[in-house]
């Protein structure tokens, strides 16, 4: 199987080599990696044109955007801008954030999981983070969840859920719409990513109110958003984020913000959670 890889990148001089030697160190090479220089104001560029001189698979796109880092929408609009450089002779599709060291068997492995099961749909690591001198995971989410930072879909399950959604909350919603047309998700815990920056190292306050409306949009509902926002506040360990994250909700509600999914997949959303909830309460 064939992979392409998109990678958003803005003011990443720190990380971007890394990243890059990670991917041409691969076991198996990807066909293509399109850089999306996203109006950076560093050397990225620079770093990214060296890679792309020896390694005839690696191009860079620059693209102009507003420099404040809204999470999702930016750097899916990156994404975007990247994957339209490409052609559709790939089976499997990767966003990758710029800031990650990848095992040199990562690829190799995704491939092996989506050639062992044709409705498998998605497949990811896990995000580790460096804390005094030792790689932590970076426990943000639920263990069947694939980070934002390293999506592997495959082509069609890619096509279905309609490309990714330029807002915060693209990669959950991306899984929840995977399962709504019978993907199947899957994380390998042996898969282990150094994830460079910490996420959301960079947000402010208007950030964390997307978090909240990014529940709203997906469908979730008050009552769900409220065990999810408290949840995500305690698992970063910052309680107060909860109201961050509810005051996102309402203002979300009282805009009648439209929904990232129809109708019918916000309340195949609802009832997933629910039964996500139910199930863990019972076990």
């Amino acid at each position: 199987m064939t992979y392409y890889i998109v990678i958003p990148a803005h003011n990443e001089e720190a990380f971007i080599a890394l990243t890059l030697q990670s991917l041409i160190s691969q076991t198996i090479l990807p066909k293509k990696v399109v850089v999306v220089n996203d109006n950076s104001t560093d050397k990225t560029a620079e770093i990214v044109e060296a890679f792309a001189n020896e390694n005839p698979f690696i191009t860079l796109v620059n693209k102009t955007s507003e420099a404040i880092h809204l999470p999702g929408s930016k750097v899916i609009q990156a994404f975007h801008k990247g994957f339209e450089t490409l052609d559709d002779q790939h089976d499997i599709i990767v966003k990758l954030d710029a800031d990650l060291i990848l095992p040199n068997n990562y690829f190799e492995t995704i491939i092996k999981h989506f050639q062992s099961d044709a409705t498998i749909g998605m497949v990811g690591g896990f995000a580790y983070i460096e804390k005094n001198g030792d790689w932590i995971l970076e426990n943000l989410t639920d263990k069947d969840h694939i980070r934002g930072a390293f999506k592997a879909y495959r082509k069609k399950c890619f096509e279905q859920i309609g490309n990714l959604k330029p807002a915060m909350g693209w990669d959950t919603v991306d899984e929840l719409l995977a399962k709504f047309y019978n993907w199947k998700v899957v994380t390998d815990s042996t898969l282990k990513i150094k994830h460079l920056k910490p996420t959301g190292a960079n947000y402010n306050k208007t950030a964390r109110y997307k978090q909240g409306e990014a529940f709203y949009t997906l469908g979730y509902g008050f009552f769900i958003t409220a065990i999810a926002s408290a949840k995500l506040a305690m698992m970063k360990k910052k309680p107060l984020l909860f109201l961050d994250y509810i005051n996102g909700f309402l203002k979300a509600k009282s805009a009648n913000t439209p929904l990232l999914v129809t109708k019918e997949q916000a309340e195949f959303i609802k009832d997933y959670r629910w039964k996500k909830m139910k199930d863990k309460l019972t076990r």
